[in-house]
């Protein structure tokens, strides 16, 4: 959850790196540093706070140098401060480490290198990582490269890490185990990272790093091996695929605004090349292999986090509804811990923005282990779900630099709809007439999101109204229900008001007692098949002069005679309301938090990919 750089090369580092932390600070922004070689002299600047702190506390330092490295922090051990922030040194000074992740066994580690001297100065697992380095290779008197090999054999965790030696000007060490890493490949340069966004702008050529590799990066060479030093013949080099225009806000005042208007195109992209509504087909060669096993399944199991774990409740609705296939959803940091019964005739699919997320690998590998076919939905390629599953599917999204997702949620959800469709055609028991009349109002979707984004002028408006409100309450039923919770946890993660998303029926077993006339109760309201249902509900709050907010189909008359605002969208088929409905609720976040004075693209406490549990 925290953000990496790393240079070697012929230009200046610091630039290189502080460019690149500005690129991932939406990682880690509790704290920021730098460590600098050059000539023999290790330089480090580390600040609390944003990447602009650090590089205002620089401003008039020494910044010279062709190696260096960087670092964004999400807190785990240690509170945000000056001393917790990376990089940290070995208690020599001569050994400087950045690590993204979690040392488990960092507390047992700590009290054996007390008793043989060390002095700890910060509160984190990562300087216990880089003393053991530095103890193991005195004691036993092994090279750097041999120590860090022991070292990490013996520490329980995640992680991801980059290491200077002082007296090696001409080397990184890299390496990483459940927690991403990416090496750009220059012309006598070299780019170390934990995503590809700080790299693509000097070069296309990646490698990932597979788990337990270590890559020792040369000023002309790279050597990539495994933890007992075996070397790794030929790595794999992808071509990366992202626009160095994608990672810029374009105009507008943030990323999450840039992201949701951007959602009429990357829904578009999520279906193009699977969707061929002429001709009433659905073509999805990630699953093409394993249809078999998918129309026989016992079962399909998604487990996913957050934002992802939404989508997958409405892959369940869809995927049950037209494949008849059951599906059962499940939060993945509970599904790794419970003894789930897993069988060989069950599929598991992963959803997961980064393909990093550490308690859905977790899962996927548990999945693995009963003998389950596990498949990924994921929106970055070369991260560690697309490596570990069967099989996939990309959701196209593009980079996605709001922590809160937005962009990210609909194209998952447009390939949950195409997987629906697709194992509906495939078992035979959608009618090909209704599937190509599914199939050529999917097509139109990307249009009529466009459309729905004439609203955000309304959700100003109503915005405005509400900036102030303590509670608020989102009803929603059938597949309207999951993006009630997705407009809650959107509302709480930028705007910090506290929200709940409840199925629509549900409000008279409890929420219905919070209702006043202050709160915001946001209702989807549009006419599908449980409209009427959804009008007695809006009723029911209406009777306690509770403010209702309805999300509504376009030329609706019914609801507008109750509700205090209405937003509409455009009339679609039942199985395409998330991608409509979710729009406006983002806009109405969005502004909120703005009103607010949030900050929307960083939410205090939130990173984009959690690695940690």
């Amino acid at each position: 959850m925290c953000g990496i750089v790393g240079y070697i090369g012929h230009r200046n580092a610091y630039q290189i790196v502080i460019s690149g932390l500005h690129r991932l600070e939406y990682r880690g922004y509790d704290s920021a540093g730098v460590a600098l070689l050059h000539c023999g002299e290790l330089n480090i600047y580390k600040k609390v706070g944003k990447v602009s702190d650090l590089e205002l506390h620089a401003e008039k330092l020494n910044k010279t140098g062709t190696l260096g490295m960087g670092h964004t922090r999400w807190a785990t051990h240690g509170p945000p401060n000056d001393v917790n922030s990376h990089p940290h040194l070995s208690g020599d000074g001569q050994l400087a480490i950045i690590h993204n992740g979690i040392i488990e066994n960092y507390s047992s580690i700590k009290e054996e290198l007390k008793l043989r001297g060390h002095i700890f100065k910060s509160d984190t697992d990562t300087e216990v990582l880089i003393h053991l380095i530095e103890d193991i290779k005195k004691e036993a008197h092994l090279t750097l490269e041999e120590a860090v090999q022991v070292a990490l054999k013996k520490v329980i965790g995640a992680y991801a890490i980059v290491i200077i030696d002082k007296n090696n000007p001409n080397q990184i060490i890299a390496s990483r185990k459940g927690s991403p890493m990416v090496i750009g490949i220059g012309k006598g340069e070299y780019f170390i990272a934990s995503d590809a966004t700080p790299i693509v702008e000097y070069t296309k050529n990646v490698i990932y790093l597979n788990d337990n590799e270590i890559a020792y990066v040369k000023r002309d060479a790279i050597v990539i091996t495994d933890i007992d030093n075996e070397i790794v013949d030929n790595p794999y080099i992808q071509q990366l695929d992202i626009k160095l225009e994608m990672l810029e806000k374009g105009g507008f005042n943030h990323f999450m605004l840039k992201e949701i208007y951007e959602q009429a195109r990357s829904v578009r992209d999520s279906m193009r090349g699977r969707i061929y509504p002429n001709e009433g087909h659905v073509k999805l060669s990630g699953i093409a292999d394993y249809v078999e096993l998918f129309k026989n399944a016992n079962r399909i199991i998604i487990v996913a986090c957050g934002t992802s774990w939404h989508a997958g409740l409405v892959g369940e609705y869809l995927i049950e509804e037209y494949a008849r296939i059951p599906v059962e959803v499940e939060y993945a940091s509970e599904f790794r811990y419970r003894n789930p019964i897993i069988s060989e005739g069950d599929i598991v699919i992963a959803i997961s923005q980064s393909g990093e997320t550490a308690d859905t690998m977790a899962a996927l590998n548990l999945a693995k282990e009963k003998g389950a076919t596990i498949f990924g939905i994921c929106n970055v390629v070369g991260a560690s779900i697309p490596r570990l599953t069967d099989a996939g599917i990309y959701t196209h999204a593009g980079p996605e630099i709001g922590v809160a997702s937005t962009k990210a949620f609909t194209a998952q959800v447009t390939i949950l709809t195409l997987i629906a469709f697709y194992l509906a055609q495939e078992k035979g028991v959608l009618p090909y007439s209704k599937l190509t009349t599914l199939l050529t109002e999917l097509d139109k979707i990307p249009d009529l999101i466009q459309q729905t984004l004439l609203c955000d002028i309304a959700c100003l408006e109503i915005a405005d109204k509400f900036k102030d409100a303590t509670n608020a309450l989102f009803l929603g039923r059938g597949v309207g229900f999951p993006v009630a919770l997705e407009g809650a946890l959107k509302l709480k993660e930028i705007s910090y008001i506290h929200a709940e998303g409840y199925p629509a029926a549900e409000m008279k077993h409890g929420p219905i007692a919070l209702i006043d006339e202050k709160m915001p109760v946001i209702v989807i309201a549009t006419q599908n098949s449980s409209y009427e249902k959804v009008i007695s509900n809006i009723q029911e709050v209406k009777a306690r002069k509770g403010q209702v907010i309805a999300i509504v189909t376009e030329g609706d008359t019914e609801v507008k005679k109750m509700a205090d605002y209405v937003i509409e969208i455009p009339d679609a088929n039942e199985a395409f309301l998330p991608l409509l409905a979710t729009i406006p609720l983002q806009l109405l976040s969005y502004h909120i938090a703005v009103l607010r004075g949030c900050n929307v693209d960083q939410p205090r406490n939130l990173a984009k990919s959690v690695t940690v549990e």
